[in-house]
């Protein structure tokens, strides 16, 4: 006889609600689930915010740690890093499954990569369930891993997501009732590889915009171009297309801080290669010193469901240029906010900067409309949208 079902619901994560990107992603879900009144339960890494982890009505479930670090080391998922991620992501998938069963809630969010088992059981209980996909179809971001990895550096691409995981997270569309993406660009992406548009929902991120704000004053605006990017070191990221803007622009005309941990092998070695004689920093931590110096944020990046960085920039008071292979492009007005400029295009981007260099003077002008434009989406509440339009699927 199967059990009833409680009147709860389950957040499904694979990233530690908080920390970095996809963290503070989940962060925003929870909070806008945590306040529907049913009980929420939590599946997936403990919170890296203690604020979170106090939420009233929130009960938190940390899956078995994996003892990976030797596998990695010293067996072939040391080069292997996608077979590895989708290795790590099955076994969380099957220990919150196998959780739900026991819950036995009522409504299911989950987050693509870690939601198969979850999904597969939510349809055999007669669960509804979301899935939450932070880019554009899995598809089209392998493809670009691909794609690039072979053009940079004539490697097969080996890490996420592999042939196996594309088929896995393209399951997990089919089994959702629905789907949440965070732009336009990503509903497009997820559409032409062939998912319904009609069970595709996109919702806003929501910036903090008291984290984020612009400083009491910044440096003057005298010598280099102070420009700072946010974001891994990643091929996907476009960071080395930046670098070679930079070099067309001229070496000594721009001043740029990066603020993020380098990826995978290839990425490191590209990053040393075309790093080369400019004049930039590199560090990991927190980017609002980076936002506070600096006079123009770029994000080159080749394929992005959102980007939540050109949020945090805007709302730090900074004019941003981002690709068309973005999705917060659409939250940039050209020539008021930023500039939105083609993805792999290094004339492109140099082009950009040359346009920043000739207005300098207006730049902090159009990074007080940015923030204005973030305050803006802030006032439209995206947390209360998301909570009622999963409430409205999963009724």
């Amino acid at each position: 006889m199967q059990r009833e079902r409680s009147s709860s619901m389950a957040l499904v994560t694979g990233a530690p609600a908080g920390a970095g990107g996809m963290g503070v992603h989940a962060a925003t879900v929870l909070r806008a689930l945590a306040h529907g009144g049913a009980p929420l339960h939590v599946l997936g890494p403990p919170p890296t915010d203690a604020r979170l982890a106090a939420l009233p009505g929130v009960v938190w479930h940390t899956p078995p740690r994996l003892l990976l670090s030797s596998v990695q080391r010293w067996t072939p998922y040391r080069w292997l890093t996608g077979a590895l991620q989708l290795r790590q992501d099955a076994h969380l998938g099957q220990w919150a499954a196998s959780r739900l069963e026991q819950l036995r809630p009522s409504r299911l969010y989950t987050f693509t990569q870690v939601g198969l088992e979850p999904l597969e059981w939510a349809r055999r209980a007669g669960v509804p369930s979301v899935v939450d996909n932070p880019n554009g179809h899995i598809a089209g971001f392998r493809a670009i891993y691909v794609r690039e990895t072979w053009r940079q550096a004539r490697r097969p691409h080996l890490g996420h997501p592999t042939p196996a995981a594309v088929r896995r997270i393209e399951r997990e569309y089919a089994l959702a009732n629905a789907i949440r993406v965070a732009s336009p660009w990503s509903r497009d992406s997820m559409v032409r590889g062939g998912v319904p548009e009609g069970k595709i929902a996109v919702i806003d991120h929501l910036i903090d915009i008291e984290r984020f704000r612009p400083p009491a004053t910044r440096p003057p605006a005298e010598g280099p171009l102070r420009v700072c990017f946010v974001g891994s070191l990643d091929v996907r990221k476009g960071f080395h297309y930046l670098l070679r803007a930079i070099r067309q622009v001229g070496a000594g005309r721009v001043q740029l801080r990066i603020v993020g941990a380098t990826g995978d092998r290839v990425s490191r070695q590209l990053f040393q290669r075309e790093s080369q004689g400019l004049a930039l920093e590199a560090v990991p931590g927190d980017p609002r010193p980076a936002y506070a110096n600096a006079e123009l944020f770029v994000l080159p990046t080749l394929e992005d469901g959102f980007g939540l960085v050109v949020g945090e920039a805007m709302a730090s008071g900074l004019p941003v240029v981002v690709t068309d292979q973005c999705g917060a492009a659409a939250w940039v007005e050209p020539g008021q906010t930023g500039w939105v400029v083609p993805a792999a295009r290094e004339q492109a981007l140099a082009a950009a900067m040359e346009k920043a260099f000739r207005q300098r003077a207006e730049l902090s002008g159009m990074g007080a409309r940015a923030r204005a434009a973030i305050e803006a989406r802030a006032a439209a509440d995206p947390l209360t949208r998301l909570r009622t339009w999963f409430e409205s699927v999963v009724s």
